[in-house]
Parts: C-alpha cells; sequence; structure tokens
C-alpha cells in the first residue's frame, strides 16, 4: 500500500507536525507500507530531518513568493506561506505519477476544501491528524491524540464527512523507538534536570527555563536539548558556555534516552509531551502555542504534569523549587503519566490504515506465547465462556491437540508482520466451520477484526459457517452481522456462502 504524507516544518509552526507524521511513517513502513513526504522548503531544513530516519528524496514543494496573503476564513493559513489553491495545484502535480492509496495530512492551514479537492483528483482516502478542531476538516480518518474529555463532540461541527476517529493518548504519535524504550527509573532525589521546548522554540523558552533553574539555586547537572533551527541558539550557547554543570545538545536524534535520564524535565506542551509520558518522567510544561493550552491544563489537573502560574522565570523557579522538594508529587506524576501513553500509537494509526492488508497463515508452536498472552488478556476473558486464566503447560497441551487436529484449523492474522490476532475455525461432521476469533487486545477498536475473519474463512474451504457470540460481547455480534451472519438465536449467528 502506498502512502504519502503531506506537513511542513517552519520556525512559526516549530517542528512537532513533521515529527509526529515521522513516527506514523516509521510504523507504516514497518508494516508494509510505502511512504513518500511532501513538504514545502520552509527555511528549516525538513529533508535532512526526513533523510535521517529513512525516507530519501521526498518531494519538495516549491518556495513561497512574496505577495502571498492569508485566508481570513483559515485560523493558520499564514503557517503555509502560500495559497491553498497553490497547494492544492501543486500537491496534485507532484503526486499525478505515483496514485497513493492513503495522504496523510497534517497541516492547520489546509481544509476541507483542500482534502476535497486532492482526494477527487488522486483517488485517494485522507487520513487527517488534528488537534484544534478550528476548520471544516472532509477525511476518512481523523486522528487526534490530545487529551479532550468530549473529541466527537469537539468535532461534530468540523466533519463535511462521515469520519472514523482514533482520538487520545492511547494514538500519540511517538517512534516506534518509544515503545521499546527503559522508562525513567524514579529517585527520590532530583540529580539532573533536563530542558526540551521543541525543534524551533519560536518564545526561547530554552534560555526562560534555564534561568529559572538557575534561580531556584539547583546546583545538579543540566541538559538542554535544542535544534540548529532554533532561532535562538547563538544565545543558547552563550549562556551556557563555561557553566560546569551545563550542557547544550543540538539536533540530538533520539529523545527517549534524554528523557529517561533526569529525574525532572521542562518542556513545551507539543508533541514531545506523549514521549515524556510514555518514559514515565515528571515534567513541569510551558505552554508554547495556543494550541497547547487546552491540552497542559487538562493534563495538569489530572495530575499527569505540572504547570507554572505563568510562563516567567519567577513563577517557573518557584514551581521548580516545591517539586525539588516534593518527591512524593513527583512520584505521583510519574506514574500518572506512564499510564496514559504505551508508545504503540503510531502502530494503532498505521494498523488501522493498512487493515485491509490483513493476511492469515497457519500457527507454530512458536506462536505458543502470543496465543497464550492474547487467551488471558483481562479484556478477552470476560468475554468468553470460561474465564478462568489459563495455565502454561495446560495451554500448550491444547495447542498440540489443535495442531494435530485435521478438524481444527488455527491462524495468525498478520500485517506487515506484526501478528494482530488468531482465528480458529472447528470443522463440524457436516462441514459447518464455527470461527472464534481472538484480538491482541493493544489492537482492539481498529477494524482488524472484519479482515481476520474474512480471511480466515476463504482459508477453510468451507461454505457455511456457525457463530456462537455471548450476548454481552456485542461488539463480537456486530462483527459477524456486518459479515454477513444473520442470527439463528439470542446467541448463533449463521452464514452461508
Amino acid at each position: 500500500m502506498k502512502v504519502a504524507v503531506r506537513t511542513d516544518a517552519s520556525v512559526q509552526m516549530g517542528f512537532g507536525h513533521l515529527r509526529r507524521c515521522v513516527s506514523l511513517a516509521q510504523a507504516l513502513r514497518e508494516t508494509g507500507a510505502e511512504v513518500r513526504f511532501l513538504t514545502r522548503a520552509l527555511g528549516v531544513g525538513s529533508e535532512a530531518l526526513l533523510e535521517e530516519h529513512g525516507f530519501h528524496n521526498p518531494i519538495t514543494l516549491p518556495a513561497p513568493i512574496s505577495g502571498f496573503e492569508p485566508d481570513p476564513t483559515i485560523s493558520h493559513s499564514a503557517w503555509a506561506e502560500v495559497s491553498q489553491q497553490r497547494d492544492i495545484d501543486e500537491t496534485i502535480t507532484s503526486l499525478g505519477g505515483w496514485a497513493p492509496d492513503w495522504l496523510v495530512v497534517d497541516h492547520y492551514a489546509l481544509n476541507a476544501n483542500w482534502h476535497d479537492a486532492v482526494r477527487d483528483a488522486i483517488g485517494c482516502r485522507i487520513a487527517v491528524i488534528d488537534d484544534l478542531a478550528d476548520r471544516d476538516l472532509s477525511t476518512d480518518l481523523l486522528i487526534d491524540h490530545n487529551f479532550h474529555p468530549d473529541h466527537r463532540h469537539k468535532y461534530a461541527a468540523r466533519l463535511a464527512r462521515p469520519a472514523r476517529g482514533l482520538y487520545g493518548p492511547r494514538y500519540a504519535l511517538l517512534a516506534p523507538a518509544f515503545a521499546r524504550s527503559p522508562s525513567y527509573a524514579f529517585s527520590p532525589q532530583v540529580r539532573s534536570i533536563g530542558i526540551f521546548m521543541g525543534g524551533s522554540d519560536a518564545p526561547n523558552f530554552s534560555e526562560l527555563a534555564l534561568e529559572a533553574v538557575f534561580a531556584a539555586g539547583f546546583d545538579g547537572d543540566v541538559e538542554v536539548v535544542t535544534t540548529s533551527a532554533n532561532p535562538h541558539l547563538d544565545r543558547l550557547r552563550a549562556r551556557t558556555a563555561n557553566r560546569q554543570n551545563v550542557s547544550l545538545v543540538c539536533d540530538l536524534p533520539d529523545l527517549s534516552g534524554f528523557f529517561s535520564r533526569h529525574d525532572l524535565q521542562i518542556g513545551a506542551g507539543g508533541g514531545a509531551t506523549w514521549e515524556r509520558c510514555c518514559i514515565g518522567v515528571p515534567a513541569i510544561l510551558l505552554v508554547a502555542a495556543k494550541n497547547q493550552v487546552e491540552v497542559v491544563t487538562e493534563l495538569a489537573s489530572q495530575k499527569v504534569v505540572a504547570e507554572p502560574e505563568a510562563p516567567n522565570v519567577e513563577s517557573l523557579a518557584s514551581l521548580l523549587k516545591s517539586m525539588i522538594e516534593d518527591s512524593e508529587l513527583r512520584r505521583e506524576l510519574a506514574a500518572n503519566s506512564a499510564a496514559l501513553v504505551d508508545g504503540q500509537g503510531a502502530l494503532r494509526v498505521a494498523l488501522a490504515m493498512l487493515a485491509s492488508e490483513l493476511k492469515v497463515r497457519p500457527v507454530t508452536q512458536c506462536d505458543a506465547r502470543a496465543l497464550f498472552d492474547w487467551r488471558n488478556a483481562v479484556e478477552n476473558r470476560r468475554m468468553m465462556n470460561n474465564q478462568e486464566e489459563l495455565v502454561w503447560a495446560n495451554h500448550i497441551d491444547w495447542l498440540d491437540r489443535v495442531l494435530r487436529d485435521k478438524r481444527r484449523l488455527l491462524f495468525i492474522g498478520e500485517v506487515g508482520g506484526q501478528a494482530v490476532g488468531s482465528i480458529r475455525f472447528d470443522i463440524g461432521e457436516d462441514g459447518v466451520a464455527e470461527p472464534s476469533i481472538l484480538l491482541d487486545p493493544s489492537f482492539h477498536g481498529l477494524g482488524l477484526g472484519p479482515y481476520l475473519l474474512g480471511a480466515g474463512e476463504a482459508m477453510t474451504g468451507a461454505s457455511t459457517f456457525h457463530a456462537v457470540v455471548l450476548k454481552r460481547n456485542r461488539a463480537s455480534q456486530v462483527l459477524f452481522e456486518r459479515a454477513g451472519y444473520a442470527p439463528t438465536g439470542p446467541e448463533s449467528w449463521r452464514k452461508v456462502l
């Protein structure tokens, strides 16, 4: 499957959009998709970041020219630095010969008119990454990984067509490495502090945070991380020079180690918020842009992060002092943040996009552990007749019997090599096949069930299927109903090909 990604980075908009798109693109690539980026030349070297992550030869749209007038009907139109119609025309021309199946759009300056025009011209599905809900959107899939009490209400008046939504930090678009990175090991003492304010840091919050650390009298190590796109880099270099316990690192390729090696982090409320949460490090967040206000405020109210009363040296220094002294508060923040993000959000979005690529293969003994874990997951057991937790030895005996029984067919469902679940068919004497589906609980709610069922049915050679689904398992009943099964009783469903 081909996936194009349209996003930008600049000093004004920062690198957050580009970075989260790179994270999604990495997950898409790892699950079998071919990915190409389209970015506009806005003077911050986006191509270098893409090359660094293995996305070679991105399509670079022409640089802006003078005379551009922002569209007053689109709040962030100025961020594009070109008219929406010009962006439409150049995008269509650039993708005309490649014909992607999906086009991911992460850009506050592009609205439903852009989505409709490009979709109609290229014949692809549109996936929009957004968190503002400040303009009309015409999308097939909407991803908003920020915290919000009611995403459906948030976008109700903005969707120009029915769209599937993937909402909340469960879908936080982090690089795949974060799911494998070691978590922060809590220390009652703050031995060191990390400062990262995003890719561009237009308000120069890095220097503000550094001044607050000095004002708080902290005498431990301080590491400031920024990028070469930071317009205040020279000031930072001058401010950190000759400070024995302060280091300045530029263009750090992997932030996971940086987040885990410090006992307290100070950052901006952008995309790196979810990276810190995944690592489970206590953090103080500053609001660096209007779109961060709601998220940071809500996370602070839930005691996931701490927020100073105002974005100034005095307020931040005061909060720093209290947090350094209050180890229990830091412990609480660390635990709450780690519980919110598990690092698999980008993979979940990729699987939702590539669900139609799902294929099945016969189970082998090598799949025993995955089958055991899926069967014993609380989320799956609560929908079974037998809700008792399995014992490993009994599971191995069961699997041996199934693999030897020619009337029982057991398959693993995969998307690009990523195992997502299993499906078993018990073939009766009359040739009727009874399906039983088990999804990896990490991947519930992604629309994988219908594709797993269909791929499994095709492997059986059967023409009649009979499913038994408990009344309380309404999600599975809907799955079988949509797959062409007709109810024959309160918990019985039948399909004839």
